[in-house]
C-alpha cells in the first residue's frame, strides 16, 4: 500500500510540474522579470493568493458586525469560523487530490485545462453534484464580484463626492472589466502580494486611527440587542472566512498542489492579525454609531492616512474582483469552447459577457454591508461549508474508498469515524445557524435596507414645496 501511495504522489508531482517547467524554460530561460512578477505557482504564491482573497472589503464591515453582536461574540465567532473555514478548505484540497490522482491513473491530461470545483464533484460523485456545485459556486462568485464593485463606489465617495455612487459604479465596472486579460491564477503573483500589503495597511490604519481618535462622547456598546442583528453580524463573519470558493483554481495553479494542505490555515492565522484588532478598536471607539454605518471609513476622520487607505482598498477590490471572476471566466470559456485557446486577446474578448450581469447588479444595489450577510447565509453556507463536508463524507463512505484514499485523515484526527463526526457537525451547524437563522436575519435586514433606500429616493425626488425636501 505504501508503494502504491508513493507512486500516486510521484504521478501527481510529475504532472503538476512537467508542463509548467517546460513553459518556463521555453519563454523565460533563467531569471527574468516576467517570471518573478507574472508566473507564479509556488507555496508562497498560494499563501499570498489565499490571504489576499480571504479579506477584502469585508474588513470595513466587520466593525459593523461587532456593533450588532457585541465585542465578545465578534471575537469568538471570528476565531470559530476562521478555523471552520480552514478545515473545509482542507477538505476541498483533499478531494482535488483524490480526483486528480484517479484521473491521472487513467492517463487524462490537464494541459491547457484548469480543473474546477464542479468538475471535482462530477468526477467523484456524479452529474447531480456537478450541477449543484456549479450553481452555488457561480452564483456566489458572481455576487462576490458585485460586492467588490459596490464597495469601490462606496469607498471612493469618501474622497470624491462630485459623482454619485452609481456613477462611480459605472466607472469602476469598466476598470474591473480589464481583468479579462489576466489568463489564470498563475498570473496573480504580483497582484496577490500587493493586495495583501494593501489590506494590511488598511487594517492597521483602522486600528491605530481608532485608538488615536479615542472613544466618541457618550459612546455606547449595547450589542447584542436583537436576534436579527446578532445573526446578521454572525453571517457576515461566516462570509469573511468563506473565501475558498476559488481553492481548486489556486491549487491547480500550483506546481505541487499536494503542498496546499495547511496553506489556508496559515493564511487564516495571518488574517486574524488584521481583522481582530481593526474590528475591536473601531467598535471600541465608535460603539453603536456603527449600527448605521456599515462602512468603517464613514466614521474615521478624513486625513491623508485615510485617503491612502481608501485608494489602496480600491486597488485591492480590483484584484479581488479578478479573483472572483476568473473562475467564472473559465466556466464560460468551457461553455463556448474557448478554454484551450492560446490567444490572450481572443480569450479576453470571449470573457466580456461575464462582466455585464455583474455590472448590472452592482448598479441596482448601492449598499454592500447587508449584501455581505445575505450572500454569506444563502450562498457561502453551502458553497464553502456544507457541500465540501458532505462531498468528503460521500466520497469516502465505502471501506474500499477509504483504503485507497489518496489522502488519509490528518494526524490530529484519530479515525475516519471522528472525521465523519466533525464533518456532520459542520453540516448541521452551518445549515441551522448559518443558513437558517442567518438567512432569516440577513434577508430581514436586507429588505429593511431596500425599503429605506426606496423611501430616501422618493424623498429626494419630491418637489421643493413638499416637506420631504428636508430629508
Amino acid at each position: 500500500m505504501s508503494n502504491q501511495k508513493q507512486a500516486e504522489e510521484a504521478m501527481v508531482s510529475i504532472n503538476d510540474t512537467g508542463h509548467e517547467e517546460k513553459e518556463v524554460s521555453n519563454d523565460e530561460s533563467g531569471f527574468s522579470l516576467k517570471s518573478v512578477l507574472w508566473h507564479g505557482g509556488s507555496v508562497y504564491d498560494a499563501w499570498f493568493s489565499c490571504s489576499s482573497n480571504q479579506v477584502a472589503q469585508v474588513l470595513l464591515t466587520l466593525p459593523y458586525s461587532f456593533s450588532q453582536m457585541g465585542m465578545l461574540s465578534g471575537i469568538i465567532l471570528q476565531i470559530f469560523y476562521g478555523f471552520l473555514g480552514s478545515w473545509t478548505a482542507y477538505l476541498i484540497s483533499v478531494l482535488y487530490v483524490e480526483y486528480r490522482s484517479r484521473k491521472e491513473k487513467e492517463r487524462v491530461s490537464f494541459k491547457n485545462h484548469v480543473i474546477q470545483w464542479f468538475e471535482v464533484l462530477d468526477g467523484l460523485l456524479g452529474p447531480t453534484w456537478k450541477a449543484v456545485g456549479l450553481a452555488f459556486n457561480c452564483t456566489f462568485l458572481m455576487f462576490g464580484s458585485v460586492i467588490q464593485l459596490i464597495a469601490c463606489a462606496s469607498n471612493i465617495y469618501y474622497i470624491d463626492d462630485k459623482f454619485d455612487k452609481r456613477t462611480w459604479t459605472y466607472i469602476f465596472g469598466a476598470c474591473c472589466a480589464t481583468t479579462v486579460f489576466i489568463p489564470s491564477f498563475h498570473n496573480y503573483r504580483m497582484w496577490s502580494f500587493l493586495g495583501l500589503g494593501m489590506t494590511t495597511y488598511t487594517a492597521w490604519y483602522m486600528t491605530v486611527a481608532s485608538i488615536v481618535h479615542g472613544q466618541v462622547k457618550g459612546v455606547v456598546h449595547s450589542g447584542p440587542t436583537k436576534a436579527v442583528l446578532y445573526f446578521t453580524g454572525a453571517t457576515n463573519i461566516l462570509y469573511t472566512f468563506g473565501g475558498h470558493a476559488v481553492t481548486v483554481e489556486i491549487m491547480h495553479a500550483m506546481w505541487k498542489p499536494k503542498k496546499f494542505k495547511c496553506i489556508y490555515l496559515l493564511a487564516t492565522l495571518y488574517v486574524f492579525t488584521l481583522t481582530l484588532p481593526s474590528a475591536a478598536a473601531t467598535y471600541w471607539a465608535f460603539g453603536d454609531q456603527l449600527l448605521t454605518h456599515s462602512n468603517a471609513f464613514s466614521l474615521l476622520p478624513r486625513s491623508p492616512w485615510r485617503d491612502a487607505a481608501v485608494i489602496l482598498m480600491l486597488i485591492h477590490q480590483f484584484i479581488t474582483f479578478g479573483f472572483a471572476c476568473t473562475p467564472l471566466y473559465f466556466v464560460w470559456e468551457k461553455v463556448i469552447g474557448m478554454h484551450d485557446t492560446k490567444s490572450i486577446l481572443l480569450r479576453a474578448l470571449s470573457r466580456l459577457p461575464v462582466v455585464i450581469p455583474i455590472w448590472f447588479f452592482a448598479i441596482i444595489f448601492p449598499f454592500f454591508g447587508p449584501i455581505n450577510s445575505a450572500v454569506g447565509a444563502l450562498l457561502v453556507s453551502f458553497t464553502v461549508y456544507i457541500i465540501p463536508a458532505l462531498a468528503h463524507m460521500l466520497t469516502y463512505r465505502s471501506a474500499s474508498a477509504r483504503q485507497n484514499a489518496a489522502e488519509k485523515p490528518p494526524f490530529f484526527i484519530p479515525s475516519w469515524t471522528a472525521m465523519y463526526v466533525l464533518n456532520a457537525f459542520i453540516v448541521v451547524w452551518v445549515l441551522v445557524v448559518g443558513f437558517g437563522l442567518g438567512g432569516w436575519a440577513s434577508m430581514s435586514n436586507f429588505i429593511k435596507q431596500v425599503d429605506t433606500f426606496g423611501l430616501f429616493a422618493k424623498c429626494y425626488q419630491c418637489p421643493p414645496s413638499t416637506p420631504a425636501k428636508h430629508h
